[in-house]
């Protein structure tokens, strides 16, 4: 009788497990020319969506799953691109959105002090740099600087922060990090505490934040997106402590990659290229299995070195989930049917697995999920 009763409670709990899980003939369902479409992100120009000649076509053909907003245009040099006021950009958020049948990603890179897209000489709050609050070091500094910039988004409907920054500065002179005053500190713990402090107010209300850049930037000498960036003789594995932790307390919402190259993790790609790297460690070892996005795709490190179509398949067999191509350092309106056709074909030559592209589609549809 004992012996009966504990293969029914086994198989109560086995039951449960199964229908508890998520229905992966849902995702399955879904043709592949959507799944493709939602592991895309992009960068365009317009203050409106009249202003563009592409979006439209990108989210409601392409299914894109994306956007990221700047307000400094690169390629043409002004500050003419997303961003006028709150008022405008709030206006642009929500026809954007309208366009998509799924909910769509409105991202920005919004960390304060230099890497800022809501300036206040557009009408928007000021803020500081991670390194003043690494700093000062106090929760209630960083909670009052948080609370500011998750309000703001949440007002305009932006509801991916491209941040914090939990690379450590290990380089005070790193051009791309410790002189943009991007990193709270050399410190693993300050790190942690000011990033999950950030995380957390973001969170409530209702942002989702990325971690980057995996597995470290902190320690480099020069400018991913002038070029391929070697750390393999300066990082070394404390940098992962931030990623260790935040994963492991469950505030790692998503992580962007790092176009880094670094011969102690992957003597043949760099870090958004490299499986060992992102499937290896931040998966298998770290044991994160949330949404990955690429750095931009369109920064040098590897757009000169590898080319589109080696950078997508790569990417892709690496781990990474959302493709993100800025379009901030040249400026490509195809880039998604472009983009949308190569990962189509590989998938068509069998180079990739439909089984992979579904796997990122589940993440980002649950990372989707969480949009309120």
């Amino acid at each position: 009788m004992r012996k009966l009763l504990l293969t029914f409670i086994a198989l109560l709990i086995l039951s449960f497990r199964v229908f508890s899980q998520p229905a992966n003939k849902s995702y399955d369902d879904v043709s592949l020319d959507k799944k493709i479409g939602q592991l895309l992100t992009i960068g365009f120009r317009g203050m409106a969506i009249a202003d563009t000649n592409h979006i439209v076509r990108d989210i409601q053909k392409y299914h894109l799953g994306g956007v990221v907003l700047f307000d400094y245009d690169v390629p043409r040099g002004e500050a003419v691109r997303n961003i006028r006021s709150p008022k405008q950009l709030k206006s642009l958020v929500k026809e954007l959105k309208s366009l998509s049948n799924e909910p769509l990603i409105v991202s920005i890179d919004q960390e304060g002090g230099r890497v800022n897209r809501l300036k206040p000489k557009y009408g928007f709050p000021p803020s500081v740099s991670a390194q003043y609050l690494g700093e000062i070091n106090d929760k209630d500094s960083t909670q009052k600087y948080a609370h500011r910039t998750a309000t703001t988004l949440s007002n305009l409907g932006i509801n991916v922060n491209f941040a914090p920054v939990v690379d450590l500065n290990v380089n005070p002179e790193n051009p791309i990090i410790g002189k943009l005053e991007r990193s709270y500190s050399a410190n693993p713990a300050t790190v942690v505490k000011q990033a999950g402090t950030f995380i957390d107010v973001l969170n409530d209300h209702n942002i989702q934040t990325v971690l980057k850049h995996f597995p470290g930037h902190g320690s480099s000498e020069n400018d991913s997106h002038l070029g391929v960036v070697d750390v393999t003789e300066t990082w070394s594995r404390k940098e992962l402590i931030p990623y260790r932790r935040l994963i492991k307390s469950g505030q790692a919402n998503a992580v962007m990659t790092a176009h880094i190259f670094n011969a102690q993790l992957d003597s043949t790609y760099p870090a958004t290229l490299s499986k060992p790297t992102i499937t290896g460690l931040l998966r298998d070892k770290l044991g994160y299995d949330g949404v990955v996005f690429s750095d931009d795709l369109m920064m040098g490190a590897i757009r000169k070195e590898y080319g589109l179509e080696t950078a997508i398949k790569q990417a892709i067999i690496a781990g990474v989930d959302i493709l993100t191509f800025g379009n901030n350092s040249i400026y490509d309106p195809d880039i998604v049917p472009k983009a949308h056709r190569i990962i189509t074909e590989l998938v068509q030559n069998g180079e990739i697995g439909e089984d992979r592209i579904t796997q990122s589609y589940r993440r980002i549809m649950e990372f989707k999920a969480t949009f309120k």
